[in-house]
């Protein structure tokens, strides 16, 4: 019987190679549960800043070759130049280190919303697909409230900090970015009528989820 791990990694589309996730909401939280839902090796890592996974090997500064002799006692493992409490990214190429290669490449310092400054966010150039998520517990609170670097997303949305966020703005700057192939929208279960509204305006394929719950729905 397949986990709910395997579906989440069969319903995002994530694939052999290198899966970049971004946005904000429940990042961490899927790409450890994607971790352990794929079928072969797995590369945790990261192109901005994460905190090492308690429950998982962890390699700092590893040479490639260290990285792929250690996969054959290991499924699993996290890695990263240590920079402080927190691992920043490997200065190599990760394509062919692993089986599945999945970078957090987007910082949002725990906001359910993120926006994005020029040059933002960090996606590897060996991506092959990108995963937005979107905390939805941040649609109907003030934008200055609730929103990682709120000036990058006015850019786009062209509200002010004190206006109550909209699941049109939310989509407007996913929109108009255009940075993921699919948009997870975390935390439905506490705000699940504001997450099926955006996802109606989405042009890329949307999920509605509860990480935390362990569900996932396809929006037709």
């Amino acid at each position: 019987m397949d986990t709910f791990e395997s579906i989440l990694g069969q319903a995002l589309g994530v694939e052999p190679g290198v899966t970049s996730v971004i946005g904000s909401g429940g990042k961490t939280t899927l790409l450890r549960l994607l971790a352990e839902g794929l079928p072969g090796t797995v590369l945790l890592c990261t192109s901005t800043h994460i905190y090492p996974f308690p429950d998982l090997p962890l390699m700092e500064s590893p040479s490639r070759r260290e990285l792929k002799a250690a996969f054959r006692k290991q499924r699993v493992i996290c890695a990263g130049v240590p920079e402080g409490e927190k691992l920043i990214s490997l200065p190599y190429p990760l394509t062919g280190i692993a089986d599945y290669v999945l970078v957090e490449a987007d910082g949002a310092a725990g906001m359910p919303i993120k926006g994005h400054l020029r040059g933002e966010p960090p996606i590897p150039f060996e991506t092959q697909r990108v995963i937005q998520v979107v905390g939805a517990t941040g649609i109907g609170r003030r934008i200055g409230d609730v929103v990682h670097h709120p000036e990058g997303f006015l850019r786009f949305a062209h509200r002010q900090l004190d206006d109550f966020l909209l699941p049109s703005d939310v989509a407007e700057v996913l929109t108009r970015e255009h940075l993921a192939d699919v948009v997870l929208l975390n935390q439905a279960d506490e705000a699940r009528q504001f997450a099926f509204l955006l996802s109606k305006m989405l042009p890329m394929p949307s999920f509605l989820s509860s990480l935390q719950e362990r569900w996932i729905k396809c929006v037709l």
